[in-house]
């Protein structure tokens, strides 16, 4: 099947009553733009996710780049079809007109609640996880997108939590000149790029930062910076990061080396793409558990 083929089987082109077509399981951590259901399909009786989509918030956010036909969540998500970025099997509109999309359900924890409650299933793992996020990202980006948000929370545990996988574009754009240009502001505070907080013209790089401040996370718990606690007013990019020796002091030399390219305040001495940090740690084979 064609990729246009694909979209369109895809795409429900008629209204969804949700009540109806889903058996509404449990409502999961609700996001900033949307809420998520563990849901039963009526039609198939599959487990999905749902994620059902706020209309004002992605209003606002589709109205920064008016004019410009920005491909809609859904339209992206649907994209891929890749083991470590959550698959989405339809999308469409609800009978009361909000977006919503039919995802796999992983049943895992998010990376984010693995990491604030130190977890001792990630320890032995960190750089499996860390490759497979790479992996991922490296897709996104060679399909021409930005994902604007990558951070552990965007990040989902399968339910044997040996595989971790990617999900959440709604903040997503295309990786072109108009979608890239100073002023878009979106994304998590504490893992965004400089440049996207002073509101400079973005790349992929931004993403690069990101995936960094999140690799630095899983091998340490901790952030490179002081974790802000008022928003991007407390970031502190200006300031050198937290050696990354300070919390493991056995890593991978080779490991360590990447990771700190990633998280370069200036996009000019940031690795260029997922593609050279998958080369950079070809080599590594684990994440030493001093």
């Amino acid at each position: 099947m064609g990729l246009l083929d694909r979209l369109k089987s895809a795409l429900r082109l008629d209204r969804v009553d949700i009540r109806e077509r889903f058996e509404l399981l449990r409502e999961g951590i609700a996001g900033t733009m949307s809420k998520f259901y563990m849901a039963r399909d009526r039609k198939t009786g599959q487990i999905v996710g749902l994620k059902i989509l706020d209309p004002k918030k992605t209003t606002l956010l589709e109205e920064r780049f008016k004019g410009l036909n920005k491909p809609s969540e859904g339209e992206i998500a649907i994209l891929f079809d890749h083991p470590y970025i959550v698959k989405t099997f339809e999308y469409g509109l609800t009978t009361d007109g909000y977006q919503y999309l039919v995802m796999e359900y992983l049943g895992g924890p998010g990376l984010n609640t693995v990491l604030a409650t130190r977890a001792p299933l990630l320890e032995g793992k960190q750089l499996r996880f860390i490759r497979q996020a790479a992996e991922a990202l490296d897709v996104v980006h060679k399909a021409g997108f930005i994902h604007r948000d990558i951070c552990p929370r965007n990040l989902i545990l399968t339910e044997d939590c040996q595989t971790v996988k990617l999900t959440d574009f709604g903040l997503s754009v295309p990786a072109t000149p108009p979608f890239m240009q100073p002023g878009n502001r979106t994304g998590t505070p504490n893992y965004m790029a400089p440049e996207l907080v002073r509101r400079f013209p973005t790349d992929q790089r931004i993403d690069v930062f990101s995936f960094g401040v999140t690799a630095y996370e899983i091998c340490t718990y901790e952030l490179p910076w002081p974790r802000g606690s008022t928003g991007l007013a407390a970031m502190t990019h200006d300031q050198p990061p937290t050696d990354i020796r300070k919390y493991r002091p056995k890593i991978n030399p080779r490991l360590a080396e990447a990771i700190h390219w990633c998280i370069q305040p200036d996009p000019r001495h940031r690795c260029p793409s997922m593609e050279r940090f998958l080369q950079a740690i070809r080599r590594v084979e684990a994440v030493d558990q001093s």
